[in-house]
């Protein structure tokens, strides 16, 4: 059983990897399952102190995945009723598909910032644009700790 959960916490670790640049999987929690099924092998040991820290990084890391898009819609120069768009597109999103997390809030940008004002098509295309960079920092920031997870995989076995 132990060589069980060996094998399916690193096939988690990659699938986490893997999902933070494909929107299919949800990478970070997917990483996390991964470490802790490595903890109830018998091949490392895993602390559940740094279990239960690396839990509360990934919730907090999902979250922010979800208000990054939204502020750096803010940061690009987009108005509440961009800020409010890349947020109903992030929810929209939800719904729309694996792509739709990534073309959600851009969309929803745009189209809250051509409703507030129909003459101001540069801003509300900068704004869009914001919310597309603030998606690609986060994807960042979860490959990143997907990347650390994997890491302390590895080291719990060396």
């Amino acid at each position: 059983m132990s060589i069980l959960f060996l094998i399916l916490g690193a096939i988690a670790i990659l699938a986490g990897i893997i999902g933070c640049i494909l929107p299919l999987l949800p990478g970070p929690p997917v990483a996390w399952l991964g470490l802790l099924l490595l903890h109830f092998s018998k091949y490392a040991h895993i602390s559940w102190r740094l279990l239960i820290i690396t839990a509360i990084i990934t919730i907090l890391i999902i979250l922010l995945d979800y208000f990054m898009p939204v502020w750096a819609t803010k940061k690009f120069g987009g108005t509440k009723a961009g800020q409010r768009g890349a947020a109903i597109g992030i929810i929209a999103g939800l719904f729309i598909g694996p792509w739709g997390i990534i073309i959600g809030p851009l969309a929803g940008a745009f189209i809250g910032e051509m409703i507030a004002a129909p003459k101001e098509g540069n801003r509300a295309m900068k704004a869009a644009i914001g919310s597309f960079i603030g998606f690609l920092m986060s994807m960042g920031i979860r490959l990143i700790w997907c990347v650390l997870l994997a890491w302390w995989f590895v080291k719990a076995l060396v």
